[in-house]
C-alpha cells in the first residue's frame, strides 16, 4: 500500500510524512515573524507579523464556520476525530482558492493532544467540539499560554467553568466563547436601554427557545454497530465515561444526552440568556428550581421550565428569571398586540421592569419596547457600548492588541455556571424543594448530594 493512502493510527495525522513534513515546513516558515517595514506591510497586504498561527480543534458542524471564521489568519493544524468533517471541510465550494491551499496545507490531526505536542508554533485555539470535551481541550491549550476560543456553551459542568475562567486569568490569555449574538447590535441596545432606564427597574425576566430540535427524554439505544474506519471513538469519548459507539451520538445528536452535551438551555441559554445577563450585570444566582417532562438515566428531558433568583446587585433590583424550552412559553403580555410574535420562531426574551417591557428575538436580535406605540415615542440614547466586528474577529483583534474580548472566560463562565445549574435542578427535581446557592463557594447548601452533579469523574487518562 503506498503510504499517501495509508489509514492513520489513533492520534497520527491524517496525512502521510511526506506530506506532513511538507505542512510543518510551510507551517513553520510562518512562525518566521518579520519586521513590517521589511515587507513593506500595506493596508492591502498583511505583514507575517500581524498573523496569527491558529490551529482549529473540530472543523464539522459548527466547527466548519468557526474554521472559516478564523480564515483572516494562518490555520496551520486542523484537527478532528473523523476524518470526513475534514474531508468534507476541504472539499466545499464555499472555499476560496487561497483558503483551500491554507486548509491543504495545514497538518492534520485526530488527537489534540498530539497536535498540541508537535505543532510547537500555535498561538492560538479554537474549539468545537460536543460539550463534554471542551474543557480538557481548552485547558491543554491554556497550560501552554495559548488564546482560546471555545464554542458555547463554554463547558459540560459548572466545576469546569469555574476552574477555566480561573486558568485563563492566570495565564493572561485572550479568550472568548462562541456566542456570536453578544457581538450582535441588539445585545448593545438592550443594555444601553434598560441602563437608561427605559423599562424602570427590571425584575422579571424570561427567555425561551424552540429547542430540542434532537432527540431527548428517550432512552439510549441497545445496538452495538462497528465503529467507522474514519472515526476515532475513544478520543471522541475524552473524559466521557465509556459507551459504545452508536450513529445516535455522532455526528450532531449528542446534544440531549447527559453524557455528552447539556441539552437545550446549554445549547441556546449562551445565546438567549445572555442577554439579562449582561444586560441586568448578573452573576450568580441565589437559588434555582426546575419542573419537567420525564427525562432518562441517558437523554434530558424534552421541555423544562427552570427559575433562578438573583440578588439585587450594582444598583439593580433583585430578579426573577424563568427559562422556558421544548416549545413552552411564558404567558403572554398583556401590553403586547393582538396577533405580534413573541421573540421569533426559534425564541426571545422578555424583560418585565417597572415602568414597562422590553422583548427581543433569540440572539438579542430586533430588541423593542412594548407595545410598540410606546418605543416610538422613546427617545433613545446615546451608543455608548463600543461595537464589535464579530465574535471572531473580536477575540482576533484582542490577541493582536493585548486587550480584552466581551465574552471572554471572566463573563463567558459565570454566564456558563448560570446555565448548568438548571440541569442539576431538572435533575433533582423529584426533591420537590428550591436549591438554595452559594456561587462563592460553588455549592448548593440545603442539599448536600445536588453538589456531587456539579462535575463528574473523568475516565482514567484524562484530567483538567
Amino acid at each position: 500500500m503506498d503510504e499517501s493512502t495509508k489509514s492513520p493510527g489513533p492520534g497520527e495525522p491524517l496525512w502521510s510524512r511526506r506530506k506532513f513534513l511538507g505542512a510543518s515546513a510551510t507551517a513553520a516558515a510562518g512562525l518566521m515573524v518579520v519586521p513590517r517595514h521589511v515587507v513593506g506591510a500595506t493596508q492591502k497586504k498583511k505583514a507575517p507579523s500581524d498573523t496569527l498561527n491558529i490551529a482549529c480543534v473540530g472543523v464539522g458542524g459548527m466547527g466548519f464556520s468557526d474554521t472559516r471564521g478564523v480564515r483572516s489568519e494562518n490555520i496551520v493544524a486542523l484537527c478532528d476525530v473523523d476524518d470526513e468533517m475534514v474531508a468534507n471541510l476541504l472539499r466545499s465550494e464555499d472555499l476560496e482558492p487561497a483558503e483551500k491551499a491554507m486548509y491543504d496545507k495545514a497538518a492534520k490531526y485526530r488527537d489534540f493532544r498530539r497536535m498540541l505536542e508537535k505543532e510547537k508554533g500555535i498561538d492560538a485555539i479554537t474549539v468545537t467540539t460536543p460539550d463534554h470535551n471542551h474543557a480538557v481541550i481548552a485547558m491543554a491549550a491554556i497550560k501552554l499560554g495559548k488564546h482560546v476560543y471555545v464554542q458555547k456553551p463554554l463547558t459540560h459542568t459548572v466545576k469546569e467553568a469555574r476552574l477555566l475562567a480561573q486558568a485563563a486569568k492566570e495565564a493572561k490569555v485572550v479568550t472568548q466563547m462562541g456566542n456570536q449574538g453578544h457581538a450582535g447590535e441588539g445585545a448593545r441596545l438592550i443594555c444601553e436601554w434598560i441602563w437608561d432606564g427605559a423599562i424602570g427597574d427590571v425584575f422579571e425576566a424570561h427567555c425561551w427557545t424552540d429547542r430540542p430540535i434532537w432527540p431527548q427524554g428517550v432512552d439510549a439505544p441497545k445496538e452495538i454497530p462497528s465503529v467507522p474506519s474514519t472515526l476515532d471513538w475513544d478520543v471522541w469519548l475524552g473524559p466521557a465515561p465509556f459507551r459504545p459507539y452508536h450513529p445516535a451520538y455522532h455526528p450532531f445528536k449528542w446534544r440531549g444526552l447527559w453524557d455528552f452535551g447539556t441539552g437545550a438551555l446549554g445549547d441556546m441559554g449562551a445565546h438567549i440568556m445572555d442577554q439579562p445577563f449582561w444586560a441586568l450585570k448578573l452573576k450568580s444566582p441565589i437559588s434555582v428550581q426546575a419542573s419537567s417532562t420525564v427525562f432518562t438515566k441517558d437523554y434530558a428531558p424534552r421541555a423544562e421550565v427552570v427559575t433562578y433568583e438573583f440578588a439585587a446587585r450594582e444598583g439593580m433590583v433583585p430578579l426573577t428569571l424563568t427559562w422556558w424550552d421544548g416549545g413552552l412559553m411564558p404567558p403572554r403580555p398583556a401590553e403586547l398586540e393582538p396577533g405580534r410574535m413573541m421573540g421569533d420562531e426559534g425564541g426571545g426574551c422578555l424583560f418585565r421592569g417597572t415602568k414597562g417591557l422590553l422583548m427581543c428575538s433569540t440572539y438579542g436580535e430586533n430588541p423593542r419596547l412594548i407595545p410598540e406605540t410606546w418605543m416610538q415615542e422613546y427617545k433613545r440614547p446615546e451608543k455608548t457600548i463600543p461595537r464589535s466586528p464579530g465574535i471572531r474577529e473580536e477575540w482576533i483583534e484582542a490577541i493582536k492588541k493585548g486587550t480584552k474580548s466581551t465574552s471572554d472566560f471572566s463573563y463567558s463562565g459565570p454566564l456558563t455556571e448560570t446555565m448548568l445549574l438548571a440541569n442539576v435542578a431538572v435533575r433533582l427535581k423529584d426533591k420537590n424543594m428550591k436549591l438554595l446557592w452559594d456561587g462563592e463557594k460553588m455549592e448548593f447548601t440545603n442539599l448536600p448530594e445536588a453538589n456531587e452533579l456539579l462535575h463528574f469523574p473523568y475516565r482514567p487518562g484524562w484530567s483538567l
